[in-house]
């Protein structure tokens, strides 16, 4: 019984396999992206991809385990989630009270580090954050509060 049972289980995991979500994957725009548009520092630029962008754009860097299911389905549900609140792909369209909402939004989340999500260090250790480099995150995004920002000259 318990052979049974073990082999139902691994037939079952090997057919999940083949049951996959869509992966997010848009062309780069320059005209809406928020780095392009906003030309922040260049340790600033490093910390949005490596921090940030993976959940929080259209073009995530997918690792190797993305291709598991079913933790493809745990991981693109956080990047469908991240995305919602925040979608740097898509910074040019937002009018200027949501660039200040969200600007917002990321201050207080890196600030109380809930951002990166612990999940995703675990597996990214470049993206756990010093004091120094939230504090960089959260002055970039302390410049952006007016919505309008096109340059950052820290």
């Amino acid at each position: 019984m318990r052979n049974r049972l073990l082999l139902a289980l691994i037939a079952l995991f090997g057919a999940a396999q083949f049951i996959r979500p869509a992966r997010t994957a848009e062309p780069f725009d320059p005209s809406r992206d928020l780095i392009a548009l906003t030309t922040p520092s260049a340790e600033v630029q490093q910390l949005l991809r490596t921090a940030c962008t993976d959940c929080h754009s259209g073009q995530p860097r997918y690792p190797w385990y993305a291709a598991i299911t079913p933790v493809n389905w745990w991981l693109q549900q956080h990047i469908n989630e991240g995305r919602e609140h925040f979608d740097a792909s898509s910074w040019g369209s937002y009018p200027a009270d949501d660039r200040a909402h969200v600007a917002d939004e990321a201050i207080e989340m890196i600030k109380k580090e809930e951002m990166p999500l612990t999940e995703y260090t675990w597996t990214h250790g470049d993206a756990r954050l010093s004091m120094a480099q939230r504090e960089a995150l959260t002055g970039y995004f302390g410049g952006l509060m007016g919505g309008t920002r096109t340059q950052d000259h820290d």
